[in-house]
């Protein structure tokens, strides 16, 4: 049997025990299910279960992040026979240790990201990272303690720059929430006869490609790029792409695609070299992905500058 669980992330005093207490409270969520709540860090706002619509919510506190473990979390769900778990995860805790924590079967049914409208933006100066770490698979982010005072604009976009699919509210004090329609254009046209892509963009061109593979089957791209050799390609296929930085040094990944041309086209570029591609884009399986991905069949290569920026960045 599988064990949703329900993620509340976010940083010390962001809402998330507000809101879980809330969420326990109502009838429609908390209807009798035997429901374990993984308490990750102690804020100043504690729990009242008094206040629960049901008494089967059992409390469970983990202290440290090097405690959290399959063995743990199996043996928390045990002893209280739960059939679904909350988790109110520490924000100074990287989400890679719930992640490889939970046990089989354990499967995160939604996940919540609060952060203090005030104080969200020096989080995201000083500790990008785990800003990103939280935000990255998030379906809703909720600022708290929103005013008109702040900029809606400045935190729409540090939400945009890692996730563009999550759902964004801005709670004011009062309790009034205000939902993000702020629409966010493409910095390239993917309507066009050939889909060009400047050297800035990148980055959200290959997420975009990501999130909305089925839509560039058929499409022409062009953009400039670096190839990569290995022994695993045959000598019509080149991978190409570019590295993205999402928040820091340290998250530097290569984001590429499959390649394919003719031999003698193929034969003359080399790892590291960089060149302006043109190609059609078909989404069909190969084995260098594992499963259905773009592949770009090579129209028009030629070697190029560098961009003036080699990592990517949004």
């Amino acid at each position: 049997m599988q064990i949703p669980v329900y993620l509340f992330t976010g940083f010390l005093e962001a809402g998330k025990t507000k809101f879980i207490q809330e969420t326990m409270e109502d009838a429609r969520f908390n209807n009798g299910e035997k429901t374990l709540i993984l308490l990750c860090e102690e804020g100043l706002e504690e729990y009242n279960p008094k206040k629960f619509s049901a008494d089967k919510v059992f409390i469970e506190t983990v202290e440290n992040e090097e405690d959290l473990s399959p063995q743990l979390l199996k043996s928390l769900l045990k002893k209280h026979s739960a059939k679904r778990v909350l988790v109110e995860y520490n924000g100074m805790w990287s989400l890679g240790s719930l992640i490889n924590a939970l046990p089989e079967k354990w499967v995160i049914a939604q996940e919540f990201m609060f952060a203090d409208a005030n104080t969200i933006i020096g989080y995201n100066n000083n500790m990008r990272n785990l800003v990103v770490d939280k935000l990255q698979n998030c379906e809703l982010v909720v600022f708290n303690r929103f005013n008109t005072k702040i900029d809606k604009m400045e935190l729409h976009k540090i939400v945009r720059g890692i996730n563009t699919r999550a759902d964004i509210a801005y709670e004011y004090p009062n309790g009034d929430v205000d939902y993000d329609d702020i629409e966010d254009p493409l910095p390239f046209d993917r309507d066009a006869e050939i889909v060009t892509v400047q050297d800035k963009d990148y980055a959200y061109f290959y997420r975009d490609i990501s999130e909305n593979l089925s839509f560039y089957d058929g499409k022409t791209v062009k953009f400039k790029c670096v190839i990569a050799k290995n022994k695993e390609l045959t000598s019509t296929q080149l991978v190409v792409g570019r590295h993205i930085m999402t928040c820091c040094v340290d998250d530097i990944t290569f984001a590429g695609f499959l390649a394919l041309g003719d031999e003698k086209t193929v034969s003359q570029f080399e790892s590291r070299n960089w060149v302006m591609l043109t190609a059609d884009l078909k989404v069909e399986y190969n084995k260098l992905y594992g499963r259905q991905g773009p592949v770009l069949y090579i129209k028009d290569i030629a070697h190029t500058s560098l961009p003036e920026e080699e990592v990517a960045t949004f």
